[in-house]
């Protein structure tokens, strides 16, 4: 089967505090199997909560021990060439979260722990209650023709998407879009007829005005001819600005006021020619006021429909005649596009189709291969079944994906959510991973897989774990020292009174635990030779 090379991710450090009746403790698991023991009670099973949290799950104030009023978790995540700090806060009103020391949400740290870690406990909603991630696993042991299947489909399912886009773009359908073409391009149409330019509103009004006042101004204008005229002050500065020329010439100090008299009488010049040419203006076509106001009532009307002032009318008509020729182009492309999505639906339709096909062979190979595993832990004749059922195509295929399982060929395979207990459960993931060959998430934590086990069965499950540890971080919490004894890491968790710590065991520690595990007492002479030939065991395997 071909599948994907597993992450290296694993957890560094692991610091909790305050964390039901753990004070503090700091643990540094590696990489590889990893076990937690300790007696009943001992609260061995907190580490794993510490996990939980850290992957963004419901805080509950029952994990806030008696140390403080709020409990802490924190763990250095090591992602390939990444190094990550992420944490979790919990106290009896909220919790709050950290990565990397910058504030989070636990639904980040969540995100950011997809696909890496993950914890299987009884009564937890695991992986494998989840149609989308037993179809990851699935999809994980397909072999190569099932991965190009799977590589044609998501490429027949990107170009789907892409010419529905483009019919989307459309906006409705085709008789919508002519309505509104026809609509807009009346209305352009009907601001360019009228004909206005840039500036012609401020004209138009001046222009109004002073055709609306035109025999006042006339009147007006004549009296200001007169006053500035020859027989006016015009006459007048003629004298004055020929004196003055004349003085300057005997006193050349007098050239300054010369030409200050001879300036004003150009200025005056001018202005009698501005007063003429007003009032010339106002002898022009007496129907021009009406063309005027007619323009103006025109105007007003298409601000009226289309905007504040001209300026806006006329942007209007712009991005009107942008959007016609959008809506032309796409009428034009819309036959088109119509048979690429034709085209495209085929596609999705016919690799879906051969997908399918190669999930169920997988489905069947990887069934098969995980009842064997099954079996070798401790189940007689176990059922497992992949369901393939058809579904709404979507960027993953058109399959819905459940598992289900019976734990006796005697009994009728149901959905795992309804029918798997905790142990079951964490033994049928195990099984699968192993049988998938690769775990789709780097970091792996077991509660309760081996709760009904024992001799024989016991060793195959720490052979098992150990095998699935190759690569990836496994943890589990345990009280089978044949699984203990597999481990490549090993922690204890012990208790006196209302305080539990936890530890690293090695060496001749690591015998006692084993020994308390396997007889009860952890200075058994027995008990020790039995801890070290499973040691022993361990090691040659």
């Amino acid at each position: 089967m071909t599948t994907p090379a597993p992450r290296t991710a694993s957890i560094d450090e692991l610091r909790v505090t305050n964390l039901g009746l753990i004070p503090t403790a700091t643990i540094e698991p590696g990489p590889g199997l990893v076990a937690i023991s300790g007696e009943t009670g001992t609260g061995k099973t907190l580490l794993l909560g510490a996990l939980r949290l850290l992957r963004g799950e419901s805080a509950h104030k029952d994990q806030i021990g008696p140390s403080g009023d709020e409990t802490a978790v924190e763990a250095r995540l090591i992602d390939g060439d990444d190094e990550h700090v992420l944490s979790r806060r919990v106290n009896r009103s909220r919790s709050r979260a950290a990565i990397d020391g910058s504030l989070a949400t636990a639904a980040n740290l969540a995100e950011t722990l997809d696909g890496v870690l993950d914890v299987v406990g009884q009564h937890d909603r695991t992986l494998l209650r989840e149609p989308a991630a037993v179809r990851r696993l699935l999809d994980g042991s397909l072999t190569d023709a099932g991965v190009d299947a799977l590589a044609r489909y998501r490429t027949a399912w990107a170009r789907l998407v892409e010419v529905e886009a483009e019919a989307a773009a459309l906006g409705g359908d085709r008789r919508a879009l002519e309505r509104e073409l026809d609509m807009i391009r009346f209305q352009c149409d009907e601001i360019a007829a009228a004909g206005f330019e840039p500036g012609d509103e401020d004209d138009l009004a001046t222009r109004a005005a002073r055709l609306r006042n035109a025999e006042e101004l006339r009147e007006r204008l004549a009296t200001a001819a007169n006053a500035a005229g020859e027989d006016g002050a015009a006459g007048m500065l003629d004298t004055t600005v020929r004196e003055l020329a004349a003085a300057s010439r005997t006193d050349p100090s007098l050239t300054d006021l010369a030409d200050l008299g001879a300036e004003v009488a150009q200025l005056l010049g001018e202005l009698n020619t501005g007063i003429g040419g007003v009032a010339a203006d106002l002898e022009h076509d007496p129907g021009e006021l009406e063309t005027v106001e007619q323009r103006l009532a025109i105007l007003g009307d298409l601000k009226r429909k289309y905007g504040d002032d001209l300026a806006a009318v006329l942007a209007f008509r712009e991005q009107g005649e942008e959007r016609a020729a959008e809506l032309a182009s796409l009428l034009e492309r819309a036959d088109v596009i119509g048979a690429h999505v034709s085209e495209a639906r085929r596609g999705v339709t016919d690799a879906a189709a051969e997908l399918t096909r190669r999930r169920i062979g997988a489905g069947t190979a990887l069934a098969s291969a995980a009842v064997e595993h099954l079996k070798d832990l401790g189940f007689a004749e176990p059922v497992v079944v992949f369901s393939i059922e058809p579904r709404d195509p979507g960027p993953d295929g058109a399959d819905r994906v459940t598992l289900r399982f019976a734990s006796d060929a005697a009994l009728e395979p149901a959905p795992v959510a309804r029918v798997a207990s905790g142990g079951e459960l964490s033994r049928l993931i195990l099984a699968l991973r192993l049988a998938a060959g690769a775990a789709d998430v780097a970091i792996i934590a077991f509660d309760e897989i081996d709760a009904g086990i024992g001799g024989v069965t016991a060793l195959e499950m720490g052979k098992k774990l150990k095998a699935l540890s190759r690569g990836r971080q496994v943890f589990c919490v345990t009280h089978l020292p044949q699984v203990a004894a597999f481990a490549d890491r090993h922690f204890v968790v012990t208790r006196e009174g209302n305080i539990a710590s936890v530890a690293a065991v090695e060496g001749d520690a690591r015998l006692e635990e084993l020994s308390r595990m396997l007889a009860g007492v952890p200075d058994s002479a027995q008990g020790r030779e039995h801890a070290a030939e499973l040691l022993e065991i361990a090691g040659a395997w």
